[in-house]
């Protein structure tokens, strides 16, 4: 352990022994996520360094601190990349903060979550211990992966001190296709096309077109574009990017962003306001003005749940049912039994 992860321990120690609440800081590019935390801060970007890449394993480990360009960086010299194609929103990001928020990009939906990578992370709880779980091998958990767990915590059961995630190479061949279609059939393709045996790695539908990526092998790329047809998509890339960095026209507007999870299969959204289809329609980000109450009651029909990404409210996350909350807050109690860590950003009583 280096010396900015025992000043981590230390102050965490000091504020746990005072009952001071915390507020853990890092490249600060996801601020805007959650609750706001009024609480001194916690700052951990100093814990920084790729602790360990094992190419030929697809394994790397790194402190809280790192900056995800980093990480890229060092994995495309091998070929290699984080599966679930985190967004940035800023130069200054963090492996941490990726880890801590369980953000994912346009691969999600094909190559999995963030947590789905997370192999093992070494992490200080709110008593200024540092615990271990997992490790560097996918067959190293037996019983509840705890490592996982922080994924999407967002800091509240513990101060993420190095993380180890499973990278895949890159694809060898990579295209974009672009059809224009109604909603309706877009979210009829998408899901079709997922029941199919097709190397597709990210789907979209802004309102009028329908892009698909599709990455593999060149033969197996040549095949899947005989079958979805459409356009070679020139810009593909740039495409991609800005819908992951949330650069796309879409975001730029002022009304509030929710981003809803719900069936693939759902209809298309009735609400009013703008909307942009994901992962093959599983994810659905919404402009709108509708209060908080139409747009949870729409996603809950739909099987699913609403946060609000960007904007104003009170609550940021869909409201727990008492059983989840009594889960939530006896895991909360058992990692960090003074409430000092990012105490209300995802809710209230957490």
């Amino acid at each position: 352990m280096n010396d900015h992860a025992q000043t981590i321990q230390q102050q965490i120690a000091e504020a746990y022994h005072e009952s001071r609440p915390l507020a853990i800081v890092g490249g600060n590019s996801k601020a805007f996520y959650g609750n706001t935390v009024n609480a001194e801060k916690l700052d951990v970007t100093q814990h920084t360094g790729i602790v360990n890449y094992a190419a030929s394993e697809l394994v790397i480990t790194a402190r809280c601190g790192t900056p995800l360009r980093e990480i890229n960086n060092t994995l495309a010299e091998h070929k290699q990349m984080l599966a679930f194609e985190p967004p940035q929103f800023g130069d200054s990001a963090t492996i941490g903060g990726t880890v801590a928020c369980n953000l994912s990009g346009p691969r999600r939906a094909y190559a999995g979550a963030a947590r789905d990578f997370v192999l093992g992370c070494k992490i200080i709880n709110g008593k200024g211990e540092l615990l271990s779980f997992g490790g560097e091998v996918m067959k190293n958990v037996a019983g509840y992966d705890v490592s996982r767990l922080m994924a999407g915590a967002l800091g509240t059961l513990g101060v993420i001190s190095e993380v180890s995630l499973k990278v895949l190479p890159l694809p060898e061949t990579e295209i974009t296709l672009v059809l224009e279609c109604s909603d309706a059939k877009a979210l009829e393709s998408m899901h079709r096309w997922s029941r199919a045996p097709l190397p597709i790695s990210a789907s979209c539908y802004d309102g009028d077109r329908l892009f698909i990526r599709i990455g593999a092998s060149a033969a197996a790329v040549a095949a899947a574009r005989k079958h979805i047809g459409g356009e070679l998509y020139a810009a593909g890339e740039a495409h991609w990017q800005k819908i992951r960095e949330h650069q796309h026209a879409f975001f730029q507007s002022k009304p509030s962003l929710w981003r809803l999870s719900v069936e693939s299969s759902a209809a298309p959204m009735k609400l009013e306001g703008k909307f942009l289809y994901e992962w093959g329609g599983a994810l659905r980000w919404c402009e709108t003005d509708a209060s908080a109450d139409v747009v949870r009651t729409y996603a809950a029909t739909a099987n699913g749940h609403a946060t609000l990404f960007r904007g104003k409210g009170s609550s940021r996350f869909h409201p727990l049912d008492e059983g989840l909350l009594r889960v939530h807050q006896k895991l909360k109690y058992a990692f960090d039994p003074q409430h000092i860590l990012n105490p209300g950003r995802m809710y209230a009583d957490i």
